[in-house]
């Protein structure tokens, strides 16, 4: 249990590393910022235009339901407090069954007393009876739950028959004299069904072309991101050029916030230059200048042994460092030195060295790894090593 809470630890740790490593990405961090406002932007927008999109729509079924209303309101006929309506009306819609399109004219006592009051009652009242309904409606509806406006005034709202989502425009209204008045309200009513047809088409639409969208606004950010960090990579590919030893200083041209590093990164590489050479140079001096006096040590004929000993180790040191000096304008940090063929020409003088051993040398060193230093340096160093390694080693050297 111990193992597996260790192991799960220290892949929540790796995979938390790699997503700050990613994060440290300028291309990571600029592609993150557009893909979170594509992707909550874009869907806000969609939200809105489909919002107002339906408010649109209802609006002009508003209208429509009124203009209907009036249309029909034109046709009635009150004679002797009796109402009287034509057979069919005008659309056709009210007059095939079940067509979604109703008209109900409906009367009720609280428009009556209003009417003979002129204290009109500030809120609409229940309806309370049928006068009459269109062909299209069929089903004997009970106009009870039927929202009743003042006189003169008129509602729009939504309201549930049978378990089905209807539009209402009522309209109340009064006909006759004002002896004999005949108030009564007329209801259009229509099915919802076709508005939720309409608002699902649209927001199909939408769906896909927003959709459309966030993929073309993605390629269009990428690559827009590629092109704007340009400049990064170049620069990241001559620095890496000129670590390996393949080029001096940064020639390429770059945009004015990255001139100022650019140019500030050539002086240190040429200040770094002028460096190496006065080092060679002062080592050159100092080697050339302490050869005379150890020569003429040397001609001493009252040396100890081991006198004349020391004075040839000097001798050696001295000769080591001239050959250094002279190595060192051509191989700073940023050249560096090719390892692979370094240790090829070791291993073929050790193996004449150490012929009679028979030793079988292993190298695994990729073509592109260079040493950071001077060849006199590196071949010094691995000389060394392989020397130790042969003298040790009964077969192989890896």
């Amino acid at each position: 249990m111990h193992n597996l809470f260790y192991n799960f630890k220290e892949r929540q740790t790796k995979l938390f590393n790699s997503l700050k490593k990613s994060f440290n990405s300028l291309k990571t961090r600029v592609l993150f910022s557009a893909l979170l406002m594509i992707f909550i932007l874009l869907p806000i927008v969609g939200l809105i235009i489909s919002n107002a999109y339906e408010k649109h729509m209802v609006a002009s079924l508003e209208n429509e339901l009124s203009a209907y209303s009036y249309s029909i309101l034109a046709i009635i006929e009150v004679e002797n407090n009796t109402l009287v309506m034509p057979e069919q009306l005008l659309e056709n819609q009210f007059n095939v069954s079940q067509s979604g399109l109703y008209a109900v004219l409906t009367s009720s006592s609280a428009l009556l007393q209003q009417k003979l009051q002129q204290n009109l009652p500030r809120k609409g009242s229940l309806v309370t009876g049928k006068l009459w309904s269109s062909q299209s409606l069929l089903a004997p509806w009970q106009p009870e739950n039927f929202k009743q406006p003042m006189l003169g005034e008129s509602l729009f709202y939504e309201a549930e028959i049978d378990n089905e989502k209807h539009f209402f425009y009522s309209l109340s209204v009064s006909f006759g004299s004002e002896t004999q008045p005949f108030p009564m309200t007329l209801h259009i009513i229509k099915k919802q069904n076709s508005l939720t047809q309409m608002m699902t088409e649209f927001q199909h639409q939408l769906l896909l072309g927003l959709a459309g969208l966030m993929l073309v606004l993605l390629i269009i950010q990428y690559l827009w991101s590629v092109w704007t960090l340009q400049p990064l990579e170049n620069l990241r590919s001559e620095l890496s050029d000129v670590e390996q030893g393949k080029s001096q200083r940064l020639t390429r041209t770059y945009p004015t916030e990255l001139t100022q590093v650019t140019e500030q990164l050539n002086l240190l590489l040429n200040a770094e230059q002028q460096q190496r050479l006065r080092y060679r140079n002062a080592l050159s001096d100092l080697a050339h200048s302490l050869k005379t006096p150890l020569a003429v040590m040397q001609t001493q004929k009252e040396l100890s042994t081991l006198t004349q000993e020391q004075l040839n180790i000097i001798n050696v040191i001295i000769e080591h460092q001239l050959r250094k000096a002279q190595s060192a304008g051509q191989s700073s940090w940023y050249l560096g030195t090719a390892a692979a063929p370094i240790a090829q020409k070791l291993i073929n003088s050790l193996r004449k060295i150490y012929q009679e051993k028979s030793l079988t040398f292993k190298v695994n060193i990729p073509s592109n790894i260079n040493f950071k230093g001077d060849e006199a340096d590196l071949l010094e160093i691995l000389g060394n090593l392989l020397d130790n390694a042969c003298k040790a080693a009964h077969k192989e050297i890896q």
